[in-house]
């Protein structure tokens, strides 16, 4: 898998603006946007404040374990939201990417019996994903490199400074 889907932290500004866009003129209002984490935690901050909605959840998932590698399903982290707290709302689901879409369903399927209506907004969309988000930035069948996740962790004496 040599060729890649390259996003800049500036083509993430766009495309988050574009995603908005799309939802409202969609004519969606979500109450509270539910991220998927780690990825979808800049989505839903980004969607959050072009969409002017303030109720924010995450979720953690874990499923992906490297390039193209996954655990047999996706594992649901603590701590777990309430379902008391999604109860009636209208919820927008974020995540970065609908690959196997097997997360996106997990978590949509989670709220579904609770909320009063959800929906979902990815930036990308593979074309092998399970469930069809309602709302996708891109579509691609290539690995993506985000720009926060493209680098490795930083560890002591790793040589990063900042300027005060």
């Amino acid at each position: 898998m040599s060729e890649r889907e390259e996003l800049s932290y500036e083509g993430f500004g766009v495309a988050c603006r574009e995603l908005a866009q799309s939802i409202a003129d969609s004519g969606y209002r979500p109450d509270m946007i539910l991220s998927i984490a780690r990825g979808g935690f800049f989505l839903g901050a980004g969607l959050g404040y072009a969409l002017g909605v303030k109720n924010a959840f995450m979720m953690s998932v874990e499923f992906y374990t490297g390039v193209d590698e996954r655990l047999d399903m996706p594992v649901v982290l603590p701590p777990v939201p309430n379902q008391v707290d999604l109860s009636g709302a209208v919820v927008l689901i974020a995540d970065d990417v609908a690959d196997s879409g097997e997360t996106l369903k997990m978590v949509t399927d989670f709220c579904a019996a609770t909320v009063h209506e959800v929906r979902s907004a990815v930036l990308f969309e593979k074309p092998r994903s399970v469930i069809r988000p309602d709302y996708a930035w891109k579509r691609t069948d290539k690995w993506i490199n985000f720009p926060w996740s493209v680098q490795g962790p930083v560890v002591p004496g790793s040589g990063a400074v900042l300027d005060a």
